[in-house]
């Protein structure tokens, strides 16, 4: 009699505790603009440079994890990718002036690329059953928002009572702490001696000629410019246009009683509402077109962000969009990494989602770096923020002439 594939196994659950320490580092970053900022008087847009490299960084480094990975074994990849992170936030730790805190950004970078999806998807996906692979990829994914929902308000509570510096050196010592849970991560190394037998370069050769590969390359580019965008700069951008907190009311009596605070909590919230949401498109990935439901995820993020910023913001309006865009936030990832392993297979998807999210990546940096750069030339996001929306339609357009069906030539498990 077969059995049914469990869900959920240690190399899931070790991929999610990964996932959850590195991206709630990751996102606290926008609650350190205004400190960071006024402690050493820098324009926003030096500060943003920063994170915007960080972000290229992560889109540079992610193909070449994944190729590491698929060459020297996973495990030994995300130790290289924790190391890395941490001698970053170390060095950022030390760091006076933009050009240092720029420099390193690049090594956080790189250290986000080897403990991030690219290398744990990867692994979660060669290890998960055909049944269980579109929901373990939306388990991971929603891991990252775990990670969300805690760091911008934990990274706000520590300023309360340590410099920013001192955060920084604690974030260092966590990344390196999830290396204790590596001995349970074990995945099978390949799926199929088909796959075995097909050389990296006859993969990225076929990939590259696929215009479907183009398309989901061209798509995710809006994904990264809105997630990284809203990461660095929402908090900054409600502490400086949210109206004010009512004394003695609900947010008041949570213990939210300040701009700043509500913007981390935004940022929280996002996160909360992304891990239903990333559950929810993981299981319907199962069973609905991804490149449909992918179309439909951005056309929602821009009519949502819309209606945000068209209307008077508030303390209310913050919390529904926090909420509205975090069902949202993340559910691109598991249907993007699992239409990259539908069409060409689970060999090389490391490698292969890792270039489709250097598009992200690119996207990430181009919005943190304008939303700095406009900021100081205009004085608001407004500009920015309807620039992403453009591009979130553009996303919305370029998913539907996929060829949502097998590469003709690869075997995929």
């Amino acid at each position: 009699m077969q059995t049914r594939a469990p869900l959920i196994t240690p190399v899931l659950v070790v991929g999610c505790v990964i996932i959850i320490i590195s991206f709630a580092i990751r996102s606290t970053f926008g609650v350190f603009q205004i400190p960071i900022a006024e402690e050493f008087g820098w324009l926003r847009a030096e500060f943003s440079l920063a994170i915007a490299i960080q972000n290229l960084a992560w889109g540079i480094g992610q193909p070449l994890f994944g190729a590491l990975a698929e060459k020297i074994g996973d495990r030994k990849s995300i130790v290289l990718g924790a190391i890395i992170y941490a001698l970053g936030l170390l060095l950022t730790a030390q760091s006076t002036t933009p050009a240092e805190q720029q420099l390193y950004a690049w090594l956080v970078g790189f250290g986000i690329a080897g403990t991030g999806f690219g290398v744990i998807l990867a692994v979660v996906g060669r290890a998960a059953s055909n049944e269980n692979r579109s929901m373990s990829l939306a388990i991971v994914s929603a891991a990252g928002s775990g990670g969300q929902i805690f760091g911008p308000p934990l990274a706000e509570w520590m300023l309360g009572f340590m410099t920013w510096q001192s955060t920084f050196l604690l974030f260092a010592a966590a990344i390196l702490l999830v290396l204790l849970t590596l001995p349970m991560m074990r995945a099978p190394a390949m799926a199929s001696k088909t796959e075995l037998e097909e050389s990296l370069r006859e993969i990225l050769v076929k990939a590259f000629r696929d215009p479907s590969f183009t398309f989901i390359y061209l798509g995710f580019f809006s994904c990264g410019y809105q997630v990284a965008f809203m990461t660095a700069h929402l908090p900054a951008f409600i502490t400086e246009l949210c109206g004010p907190i009512m004394p003695g009311g609900m947010l008041d009596n949570l213990g939210i009683s300040t701009t700043s605070a509500l913007g981390a909590v935004a940022i929280s919230l996002i996160g909360l509402a992304n891990i239903a949401g990333t559950l929810l498109a993981g299981w319907a990935g199962k069973y609905y077109s991804k490149k449909y439901l992918l179309a439909g995820i951005y056309t929602g993020r821009t009519i949502i962000g819309a209606l945000f910023i068209m209307l008077p913001i508030t303390p209310t309006s913050v919390i529904l969009f926090s909420i509205g865009m975090g069902m949202l936030w993340l559910a691109t990832i598991p249907l993007t990494s699992g239409l990259v392993a539908h069409i060409y297979g689970l060999r090389y998807m490391g490698t292969l989602y890792g270039i489709v999210f250097l598009s992200h990546q690119l996207g990430s940096f181009m919005g943190v770096w304008l939303g700095g750069r406009m900021y100081d030339v205009y004085g608001d996001y407004t500009l920015v923020w309807w620039i992403g929306l453009a591009v979130g339609a553009f996303s919305a357009i370029i998913h539907l002439p996929i060829r949502e069906r097998r590469l003709e030539g690869l075997q995929t498990a």
